[in-house]
This record gives C-alpha cells, sequence and structure tokens, in this order.
C-alpha cells in the first residue's frame, strides 16, 4: 500500500495535477473567498500544500536542490518575516508572512516539478477556463439576467461593453489575468504546444477580456509588452558577438523611454481616460506618505493584504474608500517593509528580469520569452496595483524568478571558474 501511495504521488500525472490546481487556486482566490469564505480558502491552500509535500517526498531524488532558491526571494521573505519584531500588528503580520510563504511554496513547486513549456501549457489551460467562465458569467449577469452577481462583484456591464470583472472582483485584476493570458498563448501557438485553431481562439478570448475589462493599468502594460516581444524578436536575430551592443542601446532606449513618460505622464493620462483612477491613486499615495515619515526605515510590518487595523484604517478613511492595498506594489512594499524592504523587492524583481530577458534573447527555444514577457507585465503592473505582492501574482513572480535563476545561476558561474 506504501508503495502504490508513493509510485502514484511520485507520477508525472500527479504532479501536473498538482499544478493546475495551484495555479487554479491562486488566481481564483476572489472567487473561492466569495464562496466558502476564509475558512474554506485556508483550507484549500493547506491541502494542496499537503499534495505538493507528498509529490516532493516521492520525487525527492529525481529533484535538484541545488541552488533552488534565488537570494533575492530568501532575503525578501526573511526581512517580511523580520518585520513581526517592530510590527504595528505582529498577529497579522505571522498571517500576512504565512500566506506569502504558502504562494511562494506554491511557485516552488511548480519551478521544480515542471519543465518550462509544462508550466506554460499548465497555465494556457487554466487561464482558458477562468477567462470563458467570467465571460459565460457576464453573459450571464449582463445579458441574459440584466443583473449583477453581487457575491463575486460582477457588476453585469457586458451590454454597455463594460467594463467587466469576471471571477476576479475588479477589472484591473481581470485585465492582468488577460494579459498575462495572452501572452502565455502565443508562446503556445509559437512552441506549437496547441492546435493552431485553438491557440488562435485562445488569443481572441484574451484579445476580448483585455478591451472589456476597461483597465488602462492594462493596456499600458499590454503596449509595453508588445514593444517588449518586438525587442526579443529581432534581438534574436542578432548575431552572438553584436548582440551586447544591441541590448546596450535598448537599454538606453527604455530610460529614455521612462524618462518621457515621466514628464508626459499627464497627457498619457488624459489619452487613457484615466484620470478619476490616477486621482485615487494619487490621493491614496499622499496618505500613504504621511505614515510613512514614521517608520520610513523598516515599516510598519508585513501583511500583504490590507487589514483592518491602524495604520490602513487611517488611509481608507481619510481617502473614503476600502482598501486592500496601496494600489501600488512598490509602495506597499515601502509602507509595509520600509526602504529596505522595497529595495530588496525591486531586487528581486530586476534581478529576475534581467536573467529572464538575457535567456530570452540568447536561448533558441521561443519557451524562454514567455518567463521575461511575463515579468515585463508584473514590472509595469506593480506601478499602478499590489497584484505582484498578492497570491496569483506573487506566485507567477516565484515561479518566473526560480526558473530564470536555475537556467543562469551565479553559484553555476563561480562554479566553472574555479
Amino acid at each position: 500500500m506504501k508503495d502504490t501511495v508513493r509510485e502514484f504521488a511520485g507520477s508525472a500525472r500527479f504532479a501536473h495535477a498538482v499544478t493546475v490546481m495551484a495555479i487554479g487556486l491562486a488566481f481564483t482566490t476572489h472567487a473561492v473567498r466569495s464562496l466558502v469564505g476564509w475558512p474554506g480558502l485556508i483550507a484549500a491552500i493547506a491541502t494542496l500544500l499537503v499534495l505538493a509535500g507528498m509529490s516532493l517526498v516521492a520525487r525527492w531524488r529525481a529533484v535538484e536542490w541545488y541552488g533552488i532558491l534565488p537570494l533575492t526571494i530568501l532575503v525578501f521573505v526573511g526581512w517580511c518575516g523580520a518585520s513581526v519584531i517592530w510590527s504595528s500588528n505582529p498577529g497579522a503580520t505571522v498571517l500576512g508572512v504565512g500566506y506569502l510563504l504558502a504562494f511562494g511554496v506554491m511557485g516552488v513547486y511548480v519551478a521544480l516539478m515542471r519543465d518550462t513549456i509544462q508550466i506554460v501549457r499548465a497555465f494556457g489551460d487554466v487561464m482558458r477556463l477562468l477567462l470563458a467562465v467570467s465571460l459565460a458569467l457576464e453573459v450571464l449577469s449582463g445579458i441574459l439576467l440584466d443583473l449583477p452577481i453581487a457575491f463575486l462583484g460582477i457588476r453585469g456591464d457586458l451590454a454597455s461593453l463594460g467594463p467587466i470583472q469576471g471571477l476576479f472582483g475588479s477589472r484591473n485584476v481581470l485585465g492582468f489575468v488577460a494579459l498575462v493570458a495572452l501572452l502565455t498563448f502565443i508562446i503556445e501557438w509559437r512552441t506549437r504546444s496547441v492546435l493552431r485553431g485553438r491557440a488562435i481562439a485562445s488569443m481572441v478570448l484574451a484579445g476580448a477580456a483585455i478591451a472589456l475589462s476597461g483597465s488602462p493599468t492594462t493596456f499600458v502594460a499590454l503596449g509595453i509588452c508588445l514593444l517588449a516581444l518586438a525587442a526579443l524578436y529581432g534581438l534574436r536575430r542578432v548575431p552572438a558577438e553584436h548582440r551586447w551592443r544591441v541590448q546596450v542601446a535598448l537599454l538606453v532606449g527604455v530610460v529614455a523611454a521612462l524618462v518621457a513618460g515621466w514628464v508626459l505622464r499627464l497627457r498619457i493620462i488624459e489619452l487613457l481616460d484615466a484620470r478619476a483612477e490616477f486621482d485615487v491613486r494619487l490621493e491614496v499615495w499622499r496618505e500613504v506618505s504621511r505614515y510613512l515619515a514614521a517608520n520610513p526605515l523598516q515599516g510598519w510590518g508585513w501583511t500583504g493584504r490590507w487589514t483592518d487595523g491602524a495604520p490602513y484604517v487611517w488611509v481608507e478613511r481619510a481617502v473614503g474608500r476600502d482598501l486592500a492595498s496601496a494600489l501600488s506594489a512598490f509602495i506597499d512594499a515601502y509602507f509595509q517593509v520600509g526602504v529596505i524592504g522595497v529595495l530588496l523587492f525591486a531586487a528581486l524583481l530586476g534581478v529576475a528580469l534581467v536573467r529572464s530577458w538575457l535567456l530570452a534573447s540568447n536561448r533558441r527555444s521561443v519557451v524562454y520569452l514567455w518567463p521575461a514577457l511575463v515579468l515585463v507585465a508584473l514590472a509595469v503592473t506593480s506601478v499602478a496595483e499590489s497584484f505582484v505582492l498578492l497570491e496569483g501574482g506573487w506566485m507567477l513572480l516565484v515561479v518566473c524568478a526560480v526558473k530564470a535563476a536555475r537556467d543562469m545561476s551565479w553559484r553555476d558561474a563561480l562554479a566553472a571558474a574555479r
């Protein structure tokens, strides 16, 4: 019996099932909480962690444990855990760090157990289902019933072409998920992982979800991701000996574009019709900055999702809104774990992006484009949203960071030099 269980838990089919369930749960936490509450969500997370643990134990000898995690992840999570010492609410910090660790462990499991192409296929299958169900619910709410589905946060605005929320409770989250899905479907199409008709239909589905979400943040991220895709497409065709010059030119161009974007930010906001959203964020960031002056170096203590305690409730009362985050991953990291925390988070995201970009521009397989493009999407979105610090966004960052680090490790480079 014991050998049978070990054989089952160590099978590739079991690892694939756990991977799909982990991705599905990470991106449907809003729907799960709406249906069964926090106890149900925590029970689902705990069950998945047990299944992942069984799989890891059964495949222990097949896993390459050396250099399993990038130091940037370890240091950032360690600093978040250490914030319990000075936290304004130590209990909430313990729970927040545990929640961060749970989805981080899921991300590590996915990165260890599956190859990059298998990860792309798993994300593709999950995203297709989630977007299809989201649009079906929007049709039911906005056209067939003409009533909102309040417990899921669906307003039923499809008849007026959105914005729609789907399973995610927010148009911005739906837009982000649809963007990741679109990038995944493009890689599926280019690697011929699925039939051409299915790939095209999937891209149309993701494009429709992005358009109907009406999320200005997603529109900006989509444009930058398409530019990044075009840049990588050109880089991969440049001879290896000249590629570094093109990389430097691209870096200079990116810096110039960032400066121009900052100078023309008000005009860009007007073109995107995002004045209302920008004003909300500006008001939240202004209030957050008032409390940062008290704890600029270490922050108020990690909680991840905002709690009902101080100082978060003070910001909510000042702006007159219920908030789950500071509406920026960088501001959130600064607010919760201080200057040190935001620098560690920026290092985690930046190192992972640089590694994945170099892999995507130098490796022949198209599948290496996926981590690079997803990290570009995460980096851009992090300026105006906090998805990357929570649940599916955090798991996605961990998956991409671990895969990039294992394919381009400084430990291996040092060992080779010795």
